[in-house]
């Protein structure tokens, strides 16, 4: 075969490849008639341009970019989670086995604090696929914004290779004539063919991409369902556990509905959290107990020689902690770097960043999913448990050593004033949506966010030393 009828079959070659990846492309950027447009994965963004785009101009920066196409998957999420149901044999089945336990309060407590870590470990596993099905999301929208970009491009060199494909060079060796047009042809050919293979092997290539990203956010989506129906029965259980866990602690129930109103009173009337926190310690019963508590426990240390406090140490890391104990197994100052984050998700602000009002912020702010579970991050006495001024829903932990954590945005609240918590133990669950708060101002979210403050001598300090992974806070949460 002469060399312009090889190059021509090799350029011909090239454009039918590179016309039928084309159309897929063209498909795969524009919504099907009369339905909307899906990935497999991730939905297109809803913000759809007055030209028929199916997503939004990528944002200067990745990171907001990111978080905001993990909002939308985690709304689609939430939509998702809204028609689930746990079958009537499965909740039979959970009911039997909250049955089947002793009902005393170290058994039940050792449920609720195992149930809790089950579910929050569920919990993280979502929230890691949330993060990983927005990657492959904007990655997505990415690829698609290229096809635009070069469809113009495109579409000229192929309409140039339909028409030498109409009309082909003559046969090399028919007439001098003929073999002038030939070899110009040959050289045309020889310039365009590279860059139409460049352009080809590209498009070729970004497609195989799209595919493969879209099998991925099919698996991950599937991973997050199954994931999803896993929470849902763990908040069954963990909800028949408190239902049982409260029954058996009703006998000072009148106490406590007392104190609670005493407190929304001090709580009304107290302008700063420090003064709170002083009015209760001060007029509250069970809150001045556990000071009264925590301040002996600390002159009990303090009394110990260097030896004594090692064995102590030494017992505490060799045993199991009693599930009846009535005051904390490990002194707090001395947990740095072993504190579990008190929900899952992802942080946002932390101590020190600006806060939105032209302030420093004075603890650290975690975007969690809808409905996810806050724990006790060590054992503590529950001084408040309550709203406060633009707090919201707010508890407040005296966790020993001078130290009071602040946890609060969340919608409900499991525990009460008085009681003495576990580290693992449920405290409350989280709203659908971020609760509008002066702690949470100027973020880059919808999600429900948890806001952590804590507090030494009633000053705030940087909490981030006491969480696993050091100074970030993110290591467990954000994988």
């Amino acid at each position: 075969m002469s060399r312009p009828a090889v190059l021509r079959a090799v350029l011909l070659g090239l454009g039918v490849t590179a016309i039928s990846s084309f159309h897929l492309a063209a498909q795969e950027t524009s919504p099907p008639s009369g339905a909307e447009a899906t990935t497999g994965s991730v939905p297109p963004s809803s913000d759809a341009v007055a030209d028929g785009r199916t997503e939004t101009s990528a944002p200067t920066d990745a990171t907001l970019e990111l978080r905001a196409k993990r909002d939308q998957v985690s709304g689609e999420l939430q939509e998702i989670a809204r028609t689930m149901q746990l079958s009537g044999e499965k909740a039979s089945e959970l009911e039997k086995s909250i049955d089947a336990l002793s009902k005393t309060t170290e058994s039940l407590k050792g449920a609720l604090i195992d149930s809790a870590k089950r579910r929050k470990d569920i919990e993280k596993q979502i929230s890691a696929g949330e993060k990983r099905l927005a990657s492959i999301g904007v990655r997505e929208d990415a690829i698609r914004k290229s096809f635009r970009e070069r469809r113009s491009v495109l579409a000229e060199v192929l309409a140039a290779l339909q028409r030498m494909g109409r009309n082909p060079p003559p046969a090399l060796l028919v007439s001098p004539e003929d073999a002038l047009g030939s070899v110009r042809t040959a050289i045309l050919l020889g310039a365009v063919v590279p860059g139409m293979r460049h352009e080809t092997e590209k498009l070729a290539g970004d497609l195989k991409e799209l595919i493969t990203l879209r099998d991925s956010g099919k698996q991950e989506m599937e991973s997050l369902v199954a994931a999803m129906a896993s929470r849902q029965e763990e908040e069954r259980r963990m909800d028949l556990l408190i239902a049982e866990n409260d029954r058996l602690a009703r006998t000072n129930s009148l106490q406590l509905q007392a104190e609670r109103k005493q407190s929304e009173t001090l709580a009304e009337r107290a302008s700063t959290m420090e003064a709170l926190i002083r009015s209760l310690e001060n007029e509250i019963t069970s809150a001045r107990q556990a000071a009264e508590l925590a301040k002996a426990e600390e002159l009990k240390r303090d009394q110990m020689s260097e030896e004594q406090k090692a064995r102590t140490r030494e017992i505490a890391r060799s045993e199991l902690p009693d599930k009846n104990r009535i005051a904390p197994a490990y002194p707090f100052s001395e947990l740095q770097q072993k504190l579990e984050l008190p929900v899952a998700g992802e942080t946002l602000r932390q101590f020190g960043d600006p806060d939105g009002t032209g302030h420093q912020a004075q603890g650290m702010v975690i975007a969690s999913q809808p409905g996810s579970l806050v724990t006790a991050p060590s054992d503590a006495w529950v001084v408040f448990a309550g709203n406060f001024r633009s707090y919201g829903q707010m508890i407040i932990l005296n966790t020993g050593d001078g130290f009071h954590m602040v946890l609060s945005g969340m919608d409900r609240i499991s525990t009460s004033q008085g009681k003495f918590v576990l580290s693992g133990e449920p405290l409350a669950t989280m709203g659908e949506k971020r609760v509008a708060s002066a702690t949470g101002l100027a973020l880059e979210t919808d999600r429900p966010t948890l806001y952590i403050e804590l507090r030494k001598d009633g000053k705030p300090v940087d909490s981030r030393p006491w969480w696993v992974g050091g100074d970030s806070g993110k290591a467990q949460n954000d994988s």
